[in-house]
Order: structure tokens, then sequence, then C-alpha cells
């Protein structure tokens, strides 16, 4: 029986058919640190699948691997978790997928990195297929950061309709999708950005907006449900003071100082602290609420694969709105 199935390669010039272009670092640093390489092309193994990239997206988490390694110590290492793109060959025991299926997905973080490349392989379940509603680079911002809003709003914090929802950082990655998600499961969404992007979330859906600039977040939402939080540090130990009693903070920026935790069991408070699941089910449910318009990222940039420093360099300043994706050509 043999290990995989595959259409004939995508051959590129000067290039072999079990090679492909990879973005890698061999030390870490700035984004310069980043070139182009020539690396062998990954094969399924069992339950895998090969996809040949067509975009991915740029998440803080990338810059933070390439500055200090922050998880992946392993050098040299080839970074990148969104992919969307073509399903080239399948390993023993996949049923979920065929070459030439079009899908999306998230390879499993933090240790199944590595699509910011022409080819990726991993888990089958970890994807799903890519509504024919959505191009490849929609598809490709995708998955990370909205399975993150997803997973602590739907997973962890179980928000209801009527409930009301703080949103820091609404305009970034996770938090423009995080608003839609709320807004899709029926919540009052609340969210802090610069004046300059509050017509950006009414857009989306935002029932309130709060210039973090002007006015002290603290005071302005009033009595919360639930806060998602995804800065940490001051703005993390703050949110205290603006969630009911019952009521659930959830951190996508672990470790969590423990004076934090603490304060927040005293007040009765549930602090949850997560980190991002490659998950079937939740692609599944983006899916759906991206194939009926209910979930759309907003592009801030793409840029071409070998531009990855560029596409870096972008996000670091930290004002970008909406996701950076790589685009394989």
């Amino acid at each position: 029986m043999p290990l995989s199935r595959s259409r004939p390669p995508i051959m590129l010039d000067g290039m072999s058919e079990h090679t492909m272009r990879a973005i890698s670092q061999d030390v870490t640093g700035g984004p310069e640190v980043l070139k182009e390489t020539e690396r062998p092309r990954p094969e399924p193994g069992v339950g895998q699948i090969q996809i040949a990239v067509r975009a991915a997206g740029v998440n803080p988490t990338d810059w933070k691997h390439r500055a200090d390694g922050f998880f992946i110590r392993t050098l040299p290492r080839v970074l990148g978790w969104d992919v969307s793109g073509v399903v080239t060959a399948v390993g023993i025991g996949v049923t979920l997928f065929e070459p030439g299926d079009e899908v999306f997905g998230m390879v499993p973080y933090p240790y199944g990195v590595g699509t910011h490349a022409e080819y990726v392989t991993g888990p089958a379940r970890a994807f799903v297929h890519k509504p024919a509603a959505l191009d490849h680079v929609q598809a490709g911002a995708l998955p990370l950061a909205a399975l993150t809003a997803y997973q602590a709003l739907v997973d962890t914090a179980d928000i209801r309709p009527g409930q009301r929802v703080l949103i820091h950082a609404a305009a970034g990655g996770v938090g423009h999708l995080a608003v839609q998600i709320a807004k899709a499961k029926g919540a009052h969404v609340i969210g802090t950005a610069s004046a300059a992007k509050h017509d950006f979330l009414r857009s989306l859906g935002a029932d309130e907006v709060i210039d973090y600039r002007e006015a002290d977040f603290t005071e302005a939402a009033g009595p919360v449900d639930v806060v998602l939080d995804t800065i940490g540090g001051d703005t993390l130990s703050r949110s205290l003071d603006v969630v009911r009693e019952g009521g659930t903070i959830v951190s996508i920026l672990p470790p969590v100082d423990p004076a934090t935790v603490a304060a927040a069991a005293e007040r009765g408070i549930r602090l949850a602290v997560m980190i991002v699941e490659a998950d079937h089910a939740g692609m599944r449910e983006i899916a759906a609420l991206a194939e009926s318009g209910k979930l759309r990222a907003h592009i801030a940039a793409t840029f071409p694969l070998e531009q990855a420093a560029k596409a870096h360099e972008m996000g670091e300043t930290g004002r970008t709105q909406g996701k950076i994706v790589l685009e394989v050509k």
C-alpha cells in the first residue's frame, strides 16, 4: 500500500520536485534574519496531508519566535501556522481530503510550525475545506487569529446572547475577528482602539468603542460579563475593575502575574489563560461563519513569500488594522 496519494508535482524553474522555497532563519533577531532558502519538501505521514501553500497569515507570535525563540528554540526554523492552499498528497488513513481539494486551517501550535513555505504538512483534522466564497488570501488570514478568538469567547468564556463583552485591541488581528464572533453569538460588544479605528469597529458590529488614549476603559465600559485580553500587563490587571463578580477574563498572553491571578480569585472572577490549539470542529465553525458572511478578515496588507521580512516589519509597528498575509505564487 503506498504511503500517500498525490498528483504530479508543480515544477518551479531551477528547482527539483523534491525541494521548495521557504523563509527560514539561522539565528534569532530582527526581520533581517529571515532569508529565502531551498529546503526539502515535506512528505505527509500517517494521518497527514501535504498542502501546496497559496497564502499564509503572519501573526504576532511569528515575530516573537523570530526575535527570541519563544516556545521553539531549535534553529534553523521556518515560521508560520496559518495556511490556505491545495492538497497535493495524503498519508495513510486520511479520508477527509483528496489531492486537489482546497483547504485551510492551522498547523498545531506551537510545534507544528512551517507554513511560510511553498509546501507544508499537518494532521488532516487540523484543516477543513475552504469555502468557495473565500479566496486564499482571506482564508489564509483566518485560522490562528479566528481560532484564538473562538476558543477564548465561545469555548472558554461560553458567551451568551445579551452579555456585555469587552475586547481589548479590538481592531487588531485577533480583536477584529473576536468582535465579529461575539456579535454572531448575540453579545453586546465593546471594543478598545484608537479613535481613528472606531468607524472600522462599528462597521464590524461593535456596539460601543472606547479610545484607550483618551478614556479610562474601567469607567467607560461599565460592568461587563467577559473580557478578552490581547495586551496583558497593566491592561489585564485593570480589567479586574470592570468585570462583574462571576464574570470571566480570558488572556491569550501567558504567563500571567500571580498577583493578578490571586486578585481575580478574591473578587470571584474567573481568569483563564489560554493558548490556541489546532481544532477541526472550531475550524468548521469558522468556515461556516465565513461562508455566511458573518466573519471576514480585514487584510491590512499582502506580501509575496520572499518579502516576509517586510511583513514582519509592518506587523511589529503595532499599528496594523486586521491581518497581514504572505502569498505564494
